[in-house]
């Protein structure tokens, strides 16, 4: 597993998914419509090549690399956006 911490969000990515992905969309999509922070190492997608300040810096929480792992590769990578007060919204409406 590997988790992404960018300035409000968590990208995780079940690695273990990737060995079978013949696409690789994410990083694809990553360079497409972001700054290109995934790369691919020994298969699977990597940000080894950046500090932790410069993945905070650089990310822009584009959502893309879900997306496209979600439709064109092995469904491994969820993010998570926490949003504030979205629970006690739900519940005052009774849909939490």
């Amino acid at each position: 597993m590997l988790e992404i911490k960018e300035k409000t969000i968590s990208v995780n990515i079940d690695t273990s998914k990737c060995d079978t992905c013949e696409t690789k969309a994410c990083a694809a999509a990553c360079k497409k419509f972001a700054r290109g922070l995934l790369q691919i190492t020994d298969g699977k997608p990597s940000v080894e090549h950046l500090s932790a300040d410069e993945v905070l810096r650089l990310g822009t929480e584009c959502l893309a690399c879900e997306l496209a792992c979600k439709f064109e590769g092995n469904q491994a990578i969820k993010i998570d956006v926490p949003i504030e007060g979205l629970d006690d919204y739900l519940a005052k409406r009774g849909l939490a």
